[in-house]
């Protein structure tokens, strides 16, 4: 089993204008993903919808893992991404992840909390799929 990873998935979604983002989800998630982020649900079409809106915001970033862990079919991380948005404004945001891998390495269910490190008011809804 090859398992994916936040920083090869994030990557994917945002910041790699060479792949689509039907390819992306479906190299690292499961069709029956779902997503808790700050306590708000979102199943795969509402969690594709919300990267599809972010991809017209941003420009460029990157995503610093500080600390991954695997444990069987588990994972676990925390992470900071940092983004340029397509008006030249930054944003950072750690986040801590707690996931389920499918039996084949993808995503099958992230339940994550978001801390704006830097950005405005209206950033903080960059990490929600609502």
């Amino acid at each position: 089993m090859t398992r994916t990873g936040i920083k090869a998935a994030l990557t994917d979604l945002l910041l790699d204008e060479d792949i689509t983002l039907t390819e992306a989800a479906d190299r690292h998630f499961t069709p029956d993903y779902r997503q808790r982020t700050d306590g708000e649900w979102a199943d795969r079409a509402e969690f594709l919808d919300h990267i599809a809106h972010l991809r017209t915001l941003v420009a460029d970033g990157e995503v610093e893992v500080h600390e991954e862990l695997y444990d069987g079919a588990k994972y676990a991380d925390r992470h900071t991404c940092h983004i340029t948005k397509k008006d030249g404004s930054t944003v950072s945001m750690e986040v801590y992840v707690f996931a389920d891998l499918s039996p084949d390495g993808r995503f099958q269910r992230i339940e994550e909390t978001t801390l704006l490190l830097k950005g405005s008011d209206a950033d903080r809804n960059l990490g929600s799929a609502r």
